[in-house]
């Protein structure tokens, strides 16, 4: 503490305890805010912002916009009913109710099932419905995503069968439970 104030002499010992005051104020146990994200001009959803950043590769937010949108009309075609609607649906039917974390105890690693927040369910949900969507054959990532999200709907696809894995995964460990962090 005397070395910083010995450095900072030069300047106005005010502003050194001001700043000083500001640190002491600044907490590391408190949380930052999630700050929500704005929802999209066309379908006016925060569902399909989120999945527009999911797709973002590079920062060509334009293609990524493209994409989903695309993607959304094919929905549109196939279904003939509200593609956000559909699109609510597959993310409701893949969000995972549990997930599985590692964690050391005594030397070795155990699988411990922990229960999802509804926000971070949503994102892994994304998460697979992209990667399996990318994954596909077909002819454009917005065909193979419009795809996807139907799979997804009619409780089908490589993204349901991943949330199968994830909750026999988690309840094949559930004698870990008692490891929650």
């Amino acid at each position: 503490m005397r070395t910083v104030l010995r450095i900072v002499n030069k300047v106005d010992q005010s502003t050194v305890v001001k700043n000083l005051k500001v640190k002491e104020k600044m907490s590391r146990r408190s949380k930052s805010k999630r700050i929500l994200v704005e929802p999209d001009p066309i379908y006016n959803s925060r569902l399909v912002t989120l999945l527009i950043a999911r797709i973002l590769k590079s920062g060509k937010k334009t293609i990524a916009q493209r994409i989903v949108y695309q993607a959304l009309e094919i929905v549109l075609e196939k279904t003939e009913t509200n593609p956000i609607l559909v699109l609510e649906k597959a993310v409701k039917n893949v969000t995972p109710r549990v997930e599985v974390k590692a964690r050391r105890v005594g030397g070795s690693t155990y699988q411990v099932p922990i229960e999802i927040r509804a926000y971070r369910g949503t994102n892994i949900s994304l998460k697979w419905l992209i990667e399996f969507a990318s994954t596909r054959s077909g002819r454009g990532m917005a065909y193979k995503l419009a795809n996807e999200i139907l799979d997804a709907m009619k409780e089908g696809g490589g993204a349901i069968r991943k949330k199968e894995q994830v909750h026999k995964m988690a309840e094949a460990n559930k004698a870990f439970a008692h490891f929650k962090y």
